[in-house]
């Protein structure tokens, strides 16, 4: 990324996070976790079309979030997007060409963003994960962070045409190497990735209540 691409990046990640501070409170925790450099796979729950706004909002790094190939369809939004890193994928097919731009990202140093449960959530829980993400990480070389985001279903569920305001928290879990012999059971990874994004869920909700 050039210095100008990065300017423009880091202007829209600095308005977002003001206007989700500003309208929802927005506080993320153990940004300190997220490693400083190399290929990185986040991996979060999808609980609202906000979603990848607030994953990116306050990281220390770009995210480059694989996006469902709809929003691409809309020339002015699909450059915006790509302006700042977003690149398509059709979901409910095998996708190879948006697997191997993925790769070229992570092995290019990137922080690659996947919802692995495919699809936002219906009642605010956490759906199992698919093991795909865990097969990319595996084969580009690179460890997981499990990401939590809660409040964004509160906030804008499936049933509400425009978001309202409600507290939303964000949480980075531990970074989850993928080599060796947990790379040959992928969905065993998904299920311990979700086990972490359900404690961390859990322990933004015990913040709350404090």
């Amino acid at each position: 990324m050039n210095a100008l691409g990065r300017l423009w990046y880091r202007f829209w990640q600095q308005m977002a996070f003001v206007v989700f501070v500003f309208v929802f409170g927005l506080r993320v925790y153990h940004r300190h976790r997220f490693p400083r450099t190399g290929g990185v796979l986040v991996v979060a729950n999808h609980q609202s079309y906000l979603d990848p706004m607030l994953a990116a909002a306050g990281m220390p790094r770009p995210l480059h979030p694989m996006a469902r190939e709809s929003l691409f369809r809309f020339a002015p939004f699909a450059w915006l997007i790509r302006s700042l890193h977003a690149f398509p994928v059709e979901r409910g097919t095998a996708d190879l060409g948006a697997v191997r731009e993925a790769l070229r990202r992570l092995r290019g140093g990137a922080v690659v963003l996947m919802f692995p449960e495919g699809t936002r959530t219906r009642d605010g829980s956490v759906g199992p994960l698919h093991g795909g993400p865990v097969a990319i990480a595996a084969r580009a070389g690179v460890p997981i962070v499990p990401m939590v985001i809660d409040g964004a279903f509160e906030a804008w569920p499936r049933a509400r045409r425009l978001p309202r305001p409600c507290p939303i928290r964000v949480a980075c879990g531990r970074p989850v190497a993928v080599s060796g012999p947990a790379a040959k059971d992928a969905q065993r990874v998904a299920a311990g990735l979700r086990e972490q994004i359900i404690a961390l869920q859990a322990e933004l909700r015990g913040r709350k209540m404090r």
